[in-house]
């Protein structure tokens, strides 16, 4: 059943203890490092299905990357 907007507007039903501005930050540097941890998971994906594409010249290698990343992101608690 989908909800109707007025039903999920929280406009005036949550009250920052915090400065606008603050929270805005802490968002903005939460997105970024995580950012940074998907781009980290996605470069060690790349190296390490294009090494065993090396030895394995039939691999699918986005098939094998993509496996590669889901494993690491489990490996370190990251949510892709």
């Amino acid at each position: 059943m989908a909800l109707r907007e007025a039903e999920i507007d929280a406009r005036g039903s949550i009250k920052a203890k915090a400065d606008t501005d603050a929270l805005v930050a802490c968002v903005v540097e939460m997105m970024s490092d995580n950012f940074e941890t998907e781009a980290a998971l996605d470069d060690e994906a790349d190296k390490m299905a294009e090494a065993e594409a090396r030895k394995h010249p039939g691999l699918d290698v986005s098939r094998l990357r993509t496996l590669i990343k889901q494993r690491l992101a489990e490996k370190k608690n990251f949510t892709i």
